[in-house]
Order: C-alpha cells, then structure tokens, then sequence
C-alpha cells in the first residue's frame, strides 16, 4: 500500500534521514518509534508532501507519489494528522469534520451563494456523512459544541475523525497518544482497531511503546536519521541494537 525507497533528506548541513526504506502492507497497523532526533516526524512529512525529499521515492498503491502536495493526496486517499491538535476552534465539532468532505465538494461558488438543489443535496449528505463518522469515534453527542471548548483528549479524536471523513486508504498518525491520560489511551487503541477493520491502513509514529506494541502488526525503527530495525513488536523488543539505541549500552 505504501513503500518508501532510498528515502534521503537533507537540511543544509543536517542529514534528517539517509536511505529510509519500508514498505506498509495493505490493512496493516504500522508502527515508526525511534529517539527524540530520529527523524520520524521529517519522514511523515515527506511522505504526506509537506516536504520535498532529497533523495528516493514515496509509492501509494504503485504510484509514484513523491513530488505530489498534500491536497492531492488526500485526493488519492492518503491522510494524516498532527503531533499538535490543528482545529478550527471557532466552528462546531461537526462543522470541523464537514471541512475534510468539503474538500472533494462538487458545488461551485454560484450554486453555494444561491442555494441551488445540487448544492443543497449535497451539503445535506456531507452532514450525514461527517455525523456517520463522529458516531464512529464517539463524538456524535458533541457535535454542536464549538471545537475549541473540547477538552484535548476529545480534540484529537476530533482531529482523526476529520481525516477519515475524507474515507482514505492510508491514514497517518503523528503521535495521536500525546497528551492523553491512560484510560484515553486504551480508548484510542480500540479506535485504531475499529479503523482498521474498517478496511483503512494505519500508519503511526509513536512514543508510547506499550500502545505501539499493543496494537502494531509491525514495527519500524529510526535512529539518528536511519533504520535501525524492522520487524514484529517481539522482534523488535527483543533486538539489541534497538535496546542499545534506547537504553544506551555498556
């Protein structure tokens, strides 16, 4: 579903990631974990085009993604969130998530300022849809309370829920455990199931090594820019270079 090839990025000087490869099987939890510095955020960047890599190249489903923005990608069916919550505080918690399907909205400019039938049908099934989805995350009964009010556990399941509004194949998750408290973790965990049973790839970066190892099919490791290891969460636990890089080592 996706597959990284000789990922290489470099900031002036700094080499951030040197020949990253990976690929992420189709409906599949995928975890990347690595020390602070490891270049894991650079690579979710570059992956969702908010970066241009140096070097290699980013595959979706066999296409050849890597000089595509962000919008388009989230055409083709690849999403993401953020490390930092990013809503649209003054709006509704539904309104929020009815800005990710207005991004595939067919309606133009006249029929949205006259309230033609097309445009009326259409904002009446993006409604629905986006209600659809906050049912699916829990959030249905908060869907009139303005966004910024959420306390941030609820925000970020806002966030995700805005996301896969939009109905990806690929959802990527820049720490989406940050800030939760261990009953909003366990929660979250449930949620990421849920979305893959509902036939979407997950992809995560993650500090929280007990949720990573919960629910992670496999595993991907970065460390100072470079993979370090790959492999199934009991692999990875137990591989030395990974406790090394870690735990440091004699």
């Amino acid at each position: 579903m996706l597959k990284l090839n000789g990922i290489t990025k470099i900031f002036g000087g700094l080499t951030a990631l040197k020949d990253v490869s990976f690929s992420v099987a189709d409906g599949s939890i995928t975890g990347v974990i690595g020390p602070n510095g490891a270049g894991k955020t650079t690579l979710f960047n570059i992956i969702t085009g908010l970066y241009t890599q140096t070097a290699g190249e980013v595959y979706f489903a066999e296409k050849n993604i890597s000089l595509f923005p962000p919008e388009a990608l989230a055409g083709l069916g690849l999403v993401r969130t953020f490390q930092n919550v990013e809503l649209f505080g003054q709006m509704t918690v539904l309104e929020n998530v009815m800005v990710g399907l207005h991004t595939g909205s067919k309606s133009g400019i006249f029929s949205s300022a006259f309230k033609l039938p097309g445009q009326i049908k259409e904002e009446k099934y993006i409604k629905e849809k986006s209600l659809q989805w906050l049912e699916f995350t829990g959030l249905a009964d908060l869907a009139d309370i303005q966004a910024g009010n959420l306390p941030f556990g609820k925000g970020r399941l806002l966030e995700i829920s805005r996301a896969l509004a939009v109905e990806p194949r690929v959802i990527l998750m820049d720490e989406p455990a940050a800030g939760l408290n261990s009953r909003e973790t366990s929660e979250l965990a449930l949620l990421i199931r849920r979305i893959r049973k509902s036939g979407i790839t997950v992809t995560l970066v993650e500090h929280d090594m007990e949720l990573v190892m919960d629910i992670c099919d496999s595993i991907i490791v970065l460390n100072l820019g470079e993979k370090l290891a790959e492999g199934t969460p009991r692999e990875i636990q137990e591989n030395p270079a990974v406790i090394s890089a870690y735990l440091g080592s004699d």
